[in-house]
């Protein structure tokens, strides 16, 4: 039987989220007769991981669904484990790299993914902590839906399971390693007070995280569609498409990755930083393997925390740093575009020795592009005003850590990337047996 892990990290009290997805694992055993293994990697503190587990235990069993619900010292101690039987020289660096001591949107999808392997799972599927399903005549679009009907599979036997083909007869026998839809609703980086403020800054801010070896006018197109996912229409019927995805098609919280895929690459360890979740994406895409992308977007919405006082001024904080994150990542998914079906080895499987070359190529990456970055921050953030010009502070007052923080997540990538298939091999031998199974 076919054994998938439905992922969801966490680090806020999410129940009515947990309540969701139990419902999307109940679904997907109905009409795929899959394993479904809903895997809660839980950061919160005592009492909101209580009201988590309170949604984890008011769940009904269901047969083939099986929920994990893993607090921070069992996964802590799950991953100690993996990391010394790696075989790595430094466990508790790579510790420190699965489960810092800070938000890390990239170390979290990490540790579904060795939950996954070590629960024997042959996909994951993600999903996040601040989204609705959309509704149609009282039922659910559950993206899962998609997601199973090609996951895995050799790319020829998926072209009767969508709604068109574009692909490429020469591709055929590639596995399709990734399934996605977007999101519709709101931004998903929390920026559109900008844009109602001062449009002009809006897009001096956000020219700031596109290639500056672009031209203008191509800057210019990348700033109109981005982070706006799929705009605001509705679902209407189910559409899907076979071939080698756009990048700006696939979005992190709405989509399935076969084990062939993650188990291979990690994502970025960065601290407090957003957007460093997609380098996974960049190399399935950019090795020109087909995909399928759907149109079961799931709806985007913010917590109230990120909008005022210090909230604001943390996630705002990790958005520079996103900025400042495109120094060293360009470089490598330019080097991917480049290689292209080169990232791939005879069995259609990724290349990590390539990735890696391109990772610790990028480390000494002159900073210059990165100072330019934060003196145009500056300047913007102090146009706005109020708690922006407050932000300008914070920000001043950070510049050499800021600076240094992005190289050094660049490093501690290279690190986890070498180290990577030794802690997925490890994972999938220690198993996962600790925390709340239903």
């Amino acid at each position: 039987m076919q054994r998938v892990c439905l992922g969801l990290p966490t680090m806020r009290p999410c129940p009515d989220t947990i309540v969701d997805l139990a419902e999307e694992a109940a679904y997907a055993v109905a009409t795929f007769g899959v394993e479904v293994h809903l895997l809660v990697l839980d950061t919160t503190d005592a009492a909101d991981f209580a009201k988590n587990a309170d949604a984890v235990a008011s769940l009904s069993p269901t047969d083939g669904v099986f929920v994990h619900h893993l607090g921070n010292a069992e996964q802590r101690d799950f991953l100690r484990r993996v990391a010394e039987r790696s075989g790595a020289a430094d466990p508790e660096l790579l510790l420190d790299l699965m489960l810092p001591d800070a938000v890390s949107y990239g170390s979290c999808v990490n540790r579904v993914f060795l939950g996954a392997a070590a629960l024997g799972c042959t996909s994951t599927h993600l999903r996040n902590d601040d989204f609705d399903f959309q509704v149609v005549d009282g039922r659910k679009m559950f993206p899962i839906h998609q997601e199973l009907l090609s996951i895995g599979r050799p790319a020829g036997d998926v072209v009767a399971d969508v709604t068109r083909s574009e692909l490429d007869p020469a591709d055929a026998e590639k596995p399709v390693m990734l399934v996605s839809g977007s999101f519709i609703g709101e931004l998903n980086v929390d920026i559109g007070e900008i844009h109602e403020l001062d449009p002009a800054v809006y897009r001096d801010l956000v020219r700031l995280w596109t290639p500056p070896v672009w031209s203008d006018e191509d800057r210019d197109a990348m700033v109109d569609v981005s982070f706006k996912g799929a705009g605001s229409e509705p679902f209407d019927s189910d559409d899907s498409v076979l071939g080698v995805p756009d990048i700006w098609d696939v979005y992190m919280c709405n989509i399935a990755l076969d084990h062939r895929a993650y188990e291979v690459l990690p994502l970025l360890p960065s601290i407090e930083t957003i957007g460093t979740d997609y380098a996974l994406l960049h190399a399935l895409v950019h090795s020109r393997l087909p995909g399928v992308v759907h149109n079961r977007h799931i709806v985007n919405y913010y917590t109230p925390e990120r909008r005022i006082g210090a909230g604001f001024i943390s996630y705002q904080l990790r958005f520079v740093k996103f900025l400042l994150s495109m120094l060293y990542l360009y470089p490598v998914y330019g080097g991917m575009i480049d290689l292209g079906r080169g990232l791939l080895d005879e069995q259609h499987g990724l290349k990590v020795e390539p990735i890696l070359d391109l990772v610790r190529g990028s480390i000494e990456w002159d900073r210059a592009g990165n100072e330019h970055c934060l003196d145009v921050l500056d300047v913007s953030y102090r146009k706005l005003g109020g708690k922006y010009a407050e932000l300008a502070d914070v920000v001043a007052g950070r510049r050499q850590q800021l600076l240094d923080e992005a190289q050094a997540d660049a490093e501690r990538w290279a690190v986890l990337v070498e180290a990577w298939a030794g802690m997925a091999a490890a994972a999938r031998t220690e198993g996962l047996t600790s925390g709340a199974d239903a």
